[in-house]
């Protein structure tokens, strides 16, 4: 499985970080599939604190990438959705919820009238 985490760097009391796709077997520093982007949190200007490849861990999340918390955290703050596997159709949610919604057509054929919709199955009357 493969998981999104941060990979430290710098020195004592002045880390820095690198987000990358790593197995999760693998040591906190240890070989990475791909680097994703980095954090240094000792940085005053917030444009110079964080940069993420957005299309890249997009990707990664449309696999099964696990995030770690932190992780998910700073992806938030880029405005992705840390969420893994998630369906690249938005709206297919709530289209399944309207369906559920709509009465269902036992026979094609005959057009859908409210009397047919609201029949128990059962009553042959």
């Amino acid at each position: 499985m493969v998981r999104l985490r941060l990979k430290r760097f710098g020195r004592t009391h002045g880390a820095f970080y690198r987000l990358n796709a790593i197995d999760k077997r693998s040591p906190r520093n240890g070989r990475v599939i791909e680097e994703l982007g980095w954090y240094d949190p000792i940085a005053k200007d917030p444009d110079k604190q964080l940069k993420l490849n957005a299309e890249r861990i997009d990707y990664w999340l449309s696999v099964g990438a696990q995030p770690s918390r932190t992780a998910a955290n700073l992806i938030k703050k880029i405005g992705l959705d840390p969420t893994p596997g998630k369906n690249s159709r938005p709206s297919a949610v709530t289209n399944n919820k309207e369906r559920m919604n709509e009465p269902t057509r036992l026979n094609t054929k005959e057009p859908l009238n409210e009397s047919y919709a609201n029949r128990h199955p059962h009553d042959l009357s």
